[in-house]
């Protein structure tokens, strides 16, 4: 469990050298460059030409509606977002080299699109846009009027030949997200309900059941994975909690993998059941795009600046949960133009909320730093959601929090939360940084009365009395032990770079529980 911790956080900063975005994108493009080598072979459905056609088809009516819409309601556009919902498209729908194919794929591609700004609550589109397609497209093709589209929902990525790359890019992209465990669940409802599925239907025709064929064939022969991977875990179309987003992945495994029949025309199968599962996620969080407007930055550290905001609308959040913030800029670069934020301020300082992230790479920084830095006081920005799981336990068992650096943030907002409410609770912060004057909200902290245990290269001046210096700027997991010998005991929470929890993991396999809040840098 150590060595799997330690890999799974170094294999995460790897990966969040790219936004979320940016690594989907690249990832459903390798895919199709394989579906098409693999087509040359007959090892895929669609031929060559089909692919080719249909995918030009996709993402120029795709681009094109984007870019109108979002000329139209002042919005900058994102040829990311375009070709994504193509790429998605390409792999449900039937691709066609014919007319009547090619006509039905471009209202499929012009529904989606026109999907994000129509249906939508508070900014936020509530349906994922390739399943919204793709379910009008083939729901319409099922009645006469209609009948003459070539095309509709076939999931003919669900083949042997593309099991493998589909799980394999998947991964990476399930990684960087945090959502491997969210499409689990969905996986093993999905595959169990289509294996009892085939096994009733077996038994009602008097046919025999072979329990490996019907797993084999719920595994390589349908469109689970792919459903999983990359639409069941879109983070703009799901619920803030983890339990709600087990849920949200249980109902669309439970429909996906037995199809409940609508009359004689369709059913609520694949991306009819991600549809469902789209509405039970809006009732979980019926949340959507907020503004916030800067009032203020500062630096509160030699390298780290504060954003003090002043909310523009509904906004909930949970203290330890993050935000994330959307600074629209020329040319972005592989970045692009969202990140996630731990906020500072606590629930009960709204409408104020502050942010802070640390500048980074000054020689080289990202175009989303440079935007951000430019930001000037009145700068209206969105906030597209709040989410994260990193909120302390109920009750009164001791915690440990462990910051490095900027990452201190979360725990300044559960603790200002805890001192406005009064709450004594035993807690033990244990905070690192390069230096003395990198430790940010010292005040803040300190009047929070919690005891901290500091490591730096310097010694800090002024510490008060229930601050301990360590000495040495490297934590690791026998320097962890050492200054929190009760460990076990406690709860640990861990914000910081993933090589640093990395490194901490033999350590925290001996806490009562860990939860961490890993961040691979802006």
């Amino acid at each position: 469990m150590t060595s799997f911790t330690s890999l799974r956080q170094r294999v995460l900063a790897v990966l969040g050298a790219v936004s979320m975005y940016r690594l989907t994108l690249s990832s459903l493009a390798i895919l199709a460059a394989i579906a098409f080598v693999l087509s040359f072979f007959g090892l895929v459905g669609p031929s060559p030409l089909e692919l080719a056609l249909s995918f030009v088809v996709l993402a120029i009516v795709i681009s094109l509606v984007d870019a109108a819409a979002q000329r139209l309601l002042h919005l900058p556009w994102r040829l990311e977002s375009s070709l994504v919902t193509a790429l998605i498209l390409l792999f449900v729908m039937r691709p066609g080299a014919d007319a009547t194919a090619l006509v039905g794929l471009a209202l499929a591609g012009a529904i989606a699109s026109v999907s994000k700004y129509l249906i939508a609550w508070r900014g936020r589109h509530i349906f994922n846009p390739a399943a919204f397609g793709a379910a009008v497209v083939s729901i319409a093709g099922a009645f006469g009027a209609f009948a003459w589209l070539g095309t509709s929902a076939s999931w003919w990525v669900g083949t042997p030949a593309m099991a493998i790359p589909v799980a394999l890019f998947g991964l990476a992209v399930l990684w960087r997200t945090e959502k491997v465990r969210v499409v689990l669940v969905f996986l093993l409802l999905a595959v169990g309900a289509a294996v009892v599925r085939q096994a009733v239907q077996a038994q009602q025709f008097n046919i025999a059941f072979d329990l490996p064929t019907a797993l084999s064939f719920a595994v390589l022969q349908s469109p689970f994975l792919f459903l999983g991977v990359f639409m069941v875990s879109e983070p703009l179309t799901s619920p803030p909690r983890r339990w709600q987003q087990f849920w949200v992945a249980g109902v669309v495994g439970v429909l996906a993998g037995w199809p409940i029949p609508v009359g004689d025309l369709f059913t609520l199968g694949q991306e009819r059941a991600l549809l469902i599962g789209n509405l039970l996620a809006l009732t979980f969080a019926l949340r959507g795009s907020v503004r916030l407007t800067l009032e203020k930055r500062e630096f509160i550290t030699p390298t780290a600046q504060e954003l003090t905001f002043r909310a523009q609308g509904r906004l909930r959040f949970q203290p330890g949960q993050y935000l994330e913030l959307d600074v629209p800029h020329h040319r972005p670069d592989a970045r692009g133009t969202r990140r996630e934020f731990s906020i500072v301020s606590a629930p009960a300082d709204l409408p104020t909320l502050r942010i802070a992230y640390k500048n980074g790479d000054q020689k080289h920084p990202s175009s989303y730093k440079r935007a951000l830095a430019a930001a000037e006081p009145g700068t209206v920005l969105a906030v597209t959601g709040t989410w994260g799981d990193f909120l302390l336990p109920k009750g009164e068992a001791p915690v440990l929090m462990v910051a490095a650096g900027i990452g201190v943030t979360p725990f300044v907002s559960q603790l200002r939360e805890l001192q406005a409410a009064g709450h004594n609770r035993d807690i033990v912060l244990v905070y690192v940084a390069s230096e003395a004057s990198e430790l940010a909200f010292r005040s803040e902290l300190e009047a929070t009365g919690v005891p901290v245990v500091v490591f730096t290269r310097d010694r800090p001046e002024g510490l008060p009395a229930h601050w301990t210096w360590a000495q040495g700027v490297r934590l690791d997991a026998e320097g962890l032990e050492r200054v929190v010998p009760d460990i076990s005991s406690r709860h640990t929470f861990i914000s910081g770079p993933p090589r640093l929890i990395a490194d901490l993991a033999p350590a925290l396999q001996k806490a009562r529980s860990v939860t961490t809040d890993a961040f691979a840098g802006y």
